[in-house]
């Protein structure tokens, strides 16, 4: 049986129809059940945009089935895809989880897919990631790497990898050395966004998603060639405002057979994942844009948005 979908949508019509449309394409869509999961507005300036995206949500086609819940209130995205992935994976036992401005490949069902098939018994593997930042050094015949970071744009896992109250350890205590060994294993900024969590400054779920697969010592496995393409990087994202550093290098191939693995750490791969993560690198690729005029403006609108909150 193929994994159920999920997909999480706000206020953003735009994104959202590309997201479908993308997901519509895929080789797997018609085989496949989808249910969305559509957040209640804000405050009453967010009800007509989220009203809009609700009423396209009904004029959806090209699944099994779908399968529309929506929230009278504003959970924020961190309990709706808690909630939601909670309700879905218990009744299916797997489940494959989108949110509303990811662009998918027409093979990314494949693969998420039977890369669940194929790890369902392999304990050491918690997630899988339709996402893949770009890799500069490739293995022959190999489709995947494996990283101790998972991540959040387009992934899948297991009801027996998933457990609710990872979320609600909001009181969780940890020194000095248990944080820096959270930031060599997982990405330089991963330490002071779990403190940020815990101090209530933000409200993730992928922290603690994070922070659960290095606690426990449990990896994720990636495409060499990305499925995903993040597409919400705007002034109405949630979570995804500013400039995004990640290059990657999607997956054009459209094959639907891959070459999964046992897990093999590959410590040259593993620095250049999080090699992402640096703050050298992310002040490096900014300055980079500074030699043109469309990545001056972008410098300058992230700036505004950061220091002087102006969208």
């Amino acid at each position: 049986m193929l994994a159920p979908i999920c997909l999480f949508t706000y206020n953003r019509l735009g994104e959202t129809k590309q997201t479908v449309k993308a997901l519509q394409n895929n080789f797997l869509a018609k085989e496949s059940d989808l249910f969305i999961f559509s957040d209640g507005p804000k405050n009453e300036a967010a009800s007509n945009k989220v009203n809009v995206v609700r009423e396209y949500l009904k004029t959806i086609k090209g699944f099994k089935s779908i399968t529309i819940f929506k929230s009278q209130t504003n959970k924020g995205l961190a309990n709706s895809i808690i909630s939601g992935v909670t309700q879905i994976i218990k009744q299916y036992g797997k489940v494959i989880v989108l949110e509303d401005d990811l662009i998918t490949t027409p093979n990314f069902l494949d693969f998420m897919n039977h890369a669940l098939e194929f790890y369902e018994n392999d304990e050491k593997i918690k997630s899988i990631s339709g996402y893949s930042t770009k890799i500069l050094q490739k293995c022959r015949n190999i489709d995947i790497h494996f990283q101790r970071r998972a991540h959040s744009w387009g992934w899948a896992s297991w009801k027996s990898r998933w457990d609710i109250n990872v979320f609600r350890n909001k009181n969780l205590k940890l020194d000095n050395d248990k944080l820096r060994e959270f930031r060599i294993t997982c990405g330089d900024d991963i330490d002071n966004m779990l403190i940020s969590s815990i101090n209530g400054k933000i409200d993730s779920w992928y922290v603690w998603w994070v922070y659960d697969h290095f606690i426990k010592n449990k990896f994720t496995v990636y495409p060499i060639y990305s499925k995903i393409k993040n597409i919400g990087f705007s002034d109405e994202s949630t979570h995804c405002q500013g400039i995004s550093v990640f290059e990657i290098e999607l997956d054009t191939f459209s094959k639907r057979n891959f070459n999964f693995t046992p897990l093999v750490q590959n410590p040259k791969l593993e620095k250049q994942f999080l090699n992402y993560y640096k703050m050298s690198y992310k002040l490096f690729y900014r300055l980079k844009l500074l030699n043109s005029l469309k990545g001056i403006k972008m410098v300058v609108k992230e700036i505004q948005f950061r220091i002087f909150k102006i969208k």
